[in-house]
C-alpha cells in the first residue's frame, strides 16, 4: 500500500520552482548541474571574498580556494584516480579537510569522509567496504598535481558516501549524489529564510565533525552556496567557541545543544559580544523546552530554529522555525519544501508511527548493501527508524527510535520524552534513556544522567 503523504499544515516555506517527477517526488526546478558548477559559480561571483577560515589556521579566498582544490584534483588524476573511485578523507576538521573534499569532487571522483571517532576496526572496515583507491591521511602532504576540473557531472552522479554510526554491526554507506547535496543546500537557504544578495556577509562557525552531514552538507556546502565563508573551529573547547564568535565576526551558528548548554554555563559567556549573531539552529539530539528559552534569551538579536535531518536525507528533512520555536519546542518543525511525510504503522491511541520521508535529498541507497538498501528504502519513501507523530498544524514530534521503546508492563514508554523531561530537570546537563529488565514489568525505565558544569544532580528533584 502507497503511503499517503501528510498535508504541509502551516509550514511557512517557500515552495516556488518546485515541480513532481512522475512518481510524484518534489524537486527543486533550477539547481546547479552539481556541486562543481555551484562552486565555481562561487568563486566567480566572489573571488576575493574570505571563503574558508581554519581557527589559528591559514585563511582562503574563493579564489584560492578554488586554485587549491583544483591542484588537489589534479593530484588524484595524476595518482591515478578516476571518475567514480572513491577517495576517502581521514584527515581531521580544517582547511586540508575542506580541500580534500572539493578536490575530490573537481576530480570526478567520490568522497568517502571518515568518522574519525569510529574505532579502528570500524575505519579499516569503511576503507575496504568503500573500495577506496586514495586516502587522505593526517601527517601526509595533498595529493598536487596540474589544476583540474570535471565539469560535465551529472545531478545523479555519486559525489559521495558518509558511512552511518549504527548500533550493531559494522557502519553502512549512504550513497549521497550531487543532487541529494545541492537540494538540501537549497532547502537550508529556504528554511533559514537568507537573503540571498547579502550571502557574501554571512559567516558560519562550525563547531561540529565535517564528516558528518551537519557540518558538510548544511554548514561547509551551504555557504559555498551562499558565497559566504565558512569557519572551522578544529578542537572544540568552550573558550575557543567564544572567542571565534567576536574574532571572527561570526552571525550564524549551526550545533547541537550541548555545546549552546556549555558556552552559555561559561563564565566568559557573560563578557561575549554575541550581538552579530543572527541565526542559531539547534538539531541531532533532543532539546529541552527551558533550553529553548535560554538559547533565545543569551543570543537577543537572532532568530532560533531546530532542524532533523538524517545522513540518509543528506541532512535537513524538517525544520522549526522562530516564530514556532518557543511555544513548540519539542517538535522538530515542519516538512522542508521539497520533503514529503508520512507514518507507517500507526498506533490508534497515540498517533505514532515510524516516520516515512521523501524526497530529492533521500540518497541512493546503502554501498555494498543490497538487502539493507531494499528494506529501509521502499517505493522511493525512506523508513526512518523514527516514531513520531505529526499534529494539525503540519508539525513532527520524534518520540523515540524504533528499537529504543522501552515496554513497561504493556505500556509504551518513549525514551525521548522522558529524556526531554530530564534533560530540563535542575542540575541535569544531558540524559539517556534506557530499558532495564524487569522479572515483573518486563521492562522498566532506567536513565543514565550527567550533571550540569560545576554543580551537582539533586535526585530528589530530578525524580
Amino acid at each position: 500500500m502507497t503511503p499517503e503523504p501528510f498535508p504541509r499544515g502551516e509550514a511557512p516555506f517557500d515552495t516556488s520552482g518546485i515541480r513532481r517527477d512522475p512518481r510524484g517526488v518534489a524537486y527543486y526546478t533550477d539547481l546547479p548541474s552539481s556541486l562543481v558548477e555551484m562552486f565555481r559559480a562561487g568563486v566567480e561571483a566572489n573571488p576575493d571574498g574570505e571563503a574558508l577560515v581554519e581557527i589559528d589556521g591559514q585563511r582562503l579566498s574563493y579564489r584560492q580556494l578554488w586554485d587549491e582544490s583544483a591542484r588537489v584534483a589534479g593530484g588524484l588524476v595524476a595518482a591515478g584516480v578516476r571518475r567514480g573511485d572513491r577517495v576517502a578523507n581521514v584527515l581531521p576538521a580544517g582547511v586540508d579537510w575542506v580541500l580534500g573534499f572539493l578536490g575530490t569532487q573537481l576530480a570526478g571522483a567520490v568522497a568517502v569522509p571518515v568518522n574519525t571517532r569510529f574505532a579502528e576496526p570500524e575505519i579499516a572496515y569503511v576503507l575496504e567496504d568503500s573500495g577506496s583507491t586514495l586516502v587522505l591521511r593526517p601527517g601526509e602532504p595533498l595529493p598536487d598535481g596540474e589544476p583540474f576540473a570535471a565539469d560535465d557531472l551529472a545531478p545523479g552522479d555519486l559525489a559521495a558516501i558518509f558511512y552511518t554510526s549504527g548500533t550493531t554491526g559494522f557502519p553502512k554507506g549512504a550513497m549521497t549524489s550531487h543532487e541529494n547535496f545541492l537540494s538540501n543546500v537549497e532547502t537550508a537557504l529556504r528554511v533559514l529564510q537568507f537573503d540571498r544578495a547579502d550571502g557574501p556577509d554571512s559567516r558560519n562557525l562550525v563547531s561540529v565533525p565535517l564528516f558528518h552531514v551537519t557540518g558538510c552538507n548544511s554548514q561547509l556546502l551551504v555557504q559555498i552556496g551562499l558565497r559566504g565563508c565558512t569557519v572551522v573551529l578544529p578542537t572544540f573547547t568552550v573558550q575557543a567557541f567564544l572567542r571565534a564568535v567576536v574574532d571572527e565576526r561570526i552571525n550564524l551558528l549551526t550545533s547541537v545543544p550541548a555545546i549552546y548548554a556549555l558556552a552559555m554555563a561559561h563564565p566568559d559567556f557573560a563578557r561575549t559580544d554575541v550581538g552579530a549573531v543572527t541565526r542559531v539552529c539547534y538539531g541531532g539530539a533532543p532539546i529541552a523546552p527551558a533550553l529553548v528559552e535560554r538559547i533565545a534569551a543569551a543570543f537577543p538579536n537572532a532568530r532560533v530554529g531546530n532542524g532533523f535531518g538524517l545522513t540518509e536525507t543528506s541532512s535537513i528533512s524538517t525544520f522549526l522555525p522562530h516564530e514556532w520555536a518557543a511555544q513548540h519546542a519539542d517538535s522538530v518543525g515542519f516538512a522542508a519544501p521539497v520533503v514529503d511525510l508520512a507514518l507507517d504503522s500507526v498506533d490508534p491511541v497515540s498517533g505514532v508511527g515510524e516516520l516515512l520521508i521523501r524526497g530529492p535529498n533521500i540518497v541512493q541507497g546503502y554501498w555494498n548493501k543490497p538487502d539493507a538498501t531494499a528494506s529501509t528504502f521502499v517505493d522511493g519513501w525512506l523508513h526512518s527508524g523514527d516514531l513520531a507523530g505529526v499534529d494539525e498544524h503540519g508539525l513532527v514530534r520524534i518520540v523515540d527510535r524504533v528499537k529504543d521503546m522501552i515496554n513497561r508492563g504493556g505500556e509504551n514508554v518513549y525514551s525521548v520524552e522522558v529524556e526531554n523531561a530530564l534533560a530540563g530537570a535542575p542540575g541535569v546537563a544531558e540524559a539517556a534513556v534506557v530499558a532495564v529488565p524487569d522479572e515483573i514489568m518486563g521492562e522498566k525505565v532506567g536513565a543514565v544522567v550527567v550533571p550540569a558544569p560545576g554543580g551537582a544532580i539533586d535526585v530528589e528533584k530530578v525524580v
